[in-house]
């Protein structure tokens, strides 16, 4: 059964809220990280990011650069930029994103439940990536960077969210991206314990998003275990920040790819080859969005294409192999095209839907020969391969909004 437990949240003040609120540190490059953080002192780029405050000579995994991100984590909290809530509470955090409102818990979730498989992943991690967080979270002695998990829609907490949403937020602010942020603080101890009782009653939870931050924050909690001797298991360390989506109000966004040459093969040859196990129909030169699973859109020499799997893939039941993104890379892109692991193969990239099917043109029209639009991966598909047990293939699923770090701080000790 999940714990999920209400936490002394460490937050920035209503007025400095939406200066604080910062994207996650791993959508940008090192370069992209200084411009976008160095435009405001008090974005949280500044900490989860702290080379950006250093000399572009200084290694970005330099012990210099955490040491930095807690000097000024501590800065920011001694002059006042954040509070420390005087209880345990939980947030409602509502994002909104051209007009479609996703509403969550911020929350701590047991370190415990995801070592026990209680909390399920879908991804492998690598462990330069956990190195970094893991660095990061030791040394400030804080979370700031909530993990996305998704759990099965309940009505209980359905209904405190709502009955929060009506009332005046903590924070209220549009980011310079569009995207709207809303919160409330939950301090009411019935409505804690409801929230509190009704996830204790789920037998799983998933991640969505943010596996390398979820699991480098266990392994620090299981690190400050050993350094302890003895525990209780209720010290903070045992716990980790997240926020709570029901999966009926999550939305994922197809991964599309593009693809360098075909393979030395003609046009013609490729065309043949891709028959064998997809329909193919033109299109045009209007981009083509698929709109149900198995579909896919292909844009080559100028012209859209739909794919549409054969009934021979359309009926494989496993629940790895059945989603598009296999389909597409064990019966085309693998086969036809050569790439043996998407994973490093220098011939594919991975454009996420957000930026749109004017990418896939672009980026066909500059450096690759081909695209393929996806269907987007579906949340009861993400269930099912993480309830298996499985992994999803590299690129499956791109979440959006984001969701902001520095709103919500969880101390360690």
């Amino acid at each position: 059964m999940a714990d999920v437990k209400p936490f002394f949240c460490v937050r920035p003040t209503q007025e400095l809220a939406s200066r604080v609120a910062a994207l996650p540190y791993d959508v940008y490059n090192r370069a992209e990280a200084k411009e976008a953080a160095l435009k405001d002192l008090l974005s949280f780029l500044n900490i989860d990011r702290a080379e950006s405050n250093l000399p572009d000579s200084v290694d970005t995994y330099d012990p210099i650069v955490y040491a930095k991100a807690k000097e000024l984590l501590d800065a920011r909290i001694a002059e006042g930029t954040y509070v420390t809530d005087n209880e345990e509470c939980y947030y409602v955090y509502e994002l909104i994103m051209d007009g479609r409102s996703q509403t969550g818990i911020v929350a701590c979730a047991s370190i415990d439940d995801y070592v026990n498989g209680v909390i399920k992943k879908h991804e492998n991690t690598r462990e330069e990536k956990e190195q970094d967080r893991i660095r990061h979270v030791d040394t400030c002695n804080a979370q700031t960077g909530p993990i996305f998990l998704a759990y099965p829609s309940n009505a209980v907490i359905a209904d405190v969210m709502a009955a929060y949403k009506k009332t005046e937020p903590l924070y209220a602010f549009t980011a310079d991206d569009g995207i709207a942020h809303n919160v409330w603080r939950v301090a009411k101890p019935a409505d804690v314990a409801a929230i509190r009782d009704a996830f204790s009653k789920m037998n799983a939870i998933y991640i969505a998003d943010g596996h390398h931050r979820a699991a480098s924050a266990v392994k620090v909690g299981l690190k400050r275990r050993a350094e302890a001797g003895s525990y209780t298991g209720k010290e903070e360390f045992n716990y980790f920040l997240s926020v709570l989506f029901p999966e009926d109000c999550l939305m994922i966004l197809p991964y599309n790819r593009v693809v360098k040459d075909l393979n030395g093969l003609s046009t013609e040859e490729f065309f043949a080859a891709v028959g064998e196990n997809f329909s193919v129909r033109r299109i045009g030169s209007e981009p083509y969005a698929p709109a149900a699973k198995g579909t896919f859109g292909m844009f080559l020499d100028d012209v859209w294409y739909e794919l549409t799997a054969r009934e021979n893939l359309a009926a494989i039941t496993d629940p790895v192999a059945a989603l598009d993104v296999s389909l597409l890379q064990d019966y085309l892109l693998g086969p036809v095209l050569g790439i043996g692991d998407p994973r490093v193969d220098k011939r594919i990239d991975f454009i996420g839907g957000i930026r749109g099917l004017g990418e896939l043109e672009r980026r066909v029209h500059s450096d690759m020969k081909v695209a393929f639009s996806m269907y987007p991966t579906q949340i009861t598909e993400l269930f099912a391969v993480a309830d298996a047990g499985r992994l999803m293939p590299p690129k499956s699923t791109w979440f959006e909004p984001k969701l902001r770090s520095g709103l919500f701080i969880h101390k360690l000790s």
